[in-house]
């Protein structure tokens, strides 16, 4: 059952715990490989379930408009000192409801519509909020996209030198959502500060190896960093921009009243649980672990045929190309979840698909990792993705089944956080 238990939801609303109680159950029972999930811990449930829902902080600590702020206030701050301290930056602001409007902060705070902004092309493996078309930043700035190249899949910082000369972008993001390679920060800051733009890491994905030591960090490199607060960093739906001293008034014009109202106290206070937490030996142990189980099943894949984009992987994702394998990424990804494997399907660089069936799967190793999986459970993890492939494309629905079975006994030996 869930744990926290949810005796009280059972007793009001038998419908939704119900509802909460089977998605508790399906966490447990699959294999989630979704690059971007990961499991919180208790201490960081018990936080974002608290009475700080109840109350309304607009402003900062110190500089509320509202009353009765006197453990709000320094909730918030350890957050925030918690922040600074695992990162090693100036400034940080705990206070976004997610990444995307804290990236479109960062536009607010350094941007006027219509000027450029340079950023990874979503196809190639940026983020909707990096100037792609159908996002509103997008619409209202000036974008210039940046690629991988066909034959590495990787990034050619000379064409983005050259990209950055001709178009002189006043933003230049680095970091994106499907990148499976180390992000050559020191790079990217020489090419802004040549064009005089403002350079922003997004590190959504990586903070949590960041924090972990097993990712190189852009302090020092970027002025401007920008994260969510879930996935590696393994704390609750939230987000945080982080700074050098400079930027920082800027930032927090922009969050506050720039864009939001008051934060969520209750998130805030998982945030700073999951900040603690991830200041631990314990989990800089974990961090390494996620990207030894990547690269253990990047490799294991490859053994049995699979095309990884760019060969494998330095982190904690991995792309994966079907074409060879003739069959789509969607029916792929569906296919897996019924075999209880669960991850996304996705676009590759240069997709002769379209985005809502494209060619590629995208899947990483933080929750699998947090469940206690190692190395030497990767190669049956593979074995068990190209059977279903394989099933799928050729219709053995019985063997979809016998392996929803193989997993679900396999990680009922695996304890997870939230579910008893």
């Amino acid at each position: 059952m869930h744990q926290p238990a949810l005796n009280a939801l059972v007793d009001v609303d038998p419908e939704l715990a119900g509802l909460v109680e089977g998605e508790a159950r399906r966490q447990h029972d699959k294999i989630r490989l979704i690059a971007s999930e990961n499991y919180v811990s208790t201490a960081v449930l018990e936080a974002t379930g608290t009475v700080l829902t109840n109350k309304y902080s607009e402003g900062y600590a110190g500089r509320r408009y509202y009353e009765g702020q006197q453990f709000v206030d320094p909730i918030e701050t350890l957050a925030v000192i918690r922040a600074k301290e695992l990162f090693g930056v100036d400034h940080a602001n705990v206070q976004p409801y997610s990444g995307s409007p804290a990236n479109l902060a960062v536009y607010l705070a350094f941007l006027r519509p219509g000027d450029k902004v340079m950023g990874m092309a979503l196809p190639m493996g940026g983020h909707l909020t990096h100037g792609w078309s159908v996002s509103a930043t997008g619409k209202w700035f000036t974008s210039v996209r940046y690629a991988v190249t066909k034959e590495t899949g990787r990034v050619d910082m000379d064409e983005v030198r050259d990209l950055a000369r001709a178009e002189r972008p006043k933003l230049i993001f680095c970091g994106g959502t499907a990148i499976p390679r180390t992000i050559d920060f020191p790079a990217f800051a020489e090419i802004a500060r040549e064009v005089d733009a403002v350079l922003v890491a997004d590190i959504a994905h990586i903070a949590g190896l960041i924090a972990g030591g097993a990712h190189p960090s852009p302090v020092g490199h970027a002025p401007v960093i920008s994260t969510t607060t879930h996935k590696t960093l393994r704390g609750p739906r939230g987000a945080m921009l982080m700074s050098d001293a400079e930027h920082a008034s800027a930032l927090d014009k922009a969050v506050f009243p720039g864009l939001q109202g008051g934060p969520h106290n209750h998130t805030t206070a998982g945030i700073a649980v999951a900040l603690r937490e991830a200041a631990t030996p314990e989990f800089s142990r974990y961090a390494h672990a996620v990207v030894a189980n990547a690269k253990a099943l990047a490799e294991a894949l490859v053994d049995r045929g699979f095309d990884l984009v760019s060969g494998g992987t330095d982190n904690h994702l991995i792309l994966m190309d079907l074409a060879s394998k003739g069959i789509a990424g969607k029916p792929a990804a569906k296919a897996l979840d019924r075999a209880g494997i669960e991850l996304n399907y996705n676009t590759v660089p240069f997709d002769p698909r379209k985005p809502f069936d494209p060619s590629g799967l995208r899947l990483g190793t933080p929750a699998v990792t947090t469940r206690g999986l190692g190395v030497e459970q990767m190669p049956q993890l593979a074995a068990w993705i190209d059977q279903v492939v394989d099933a799928a494309n050729t219709g053995q629905d019985a063997v979809i089944d016998r392996i929803a079975g193989e997993v679900a006994e396999l990680m009922a030996g695996y304890p997870m956080p939230g579910w008893a």
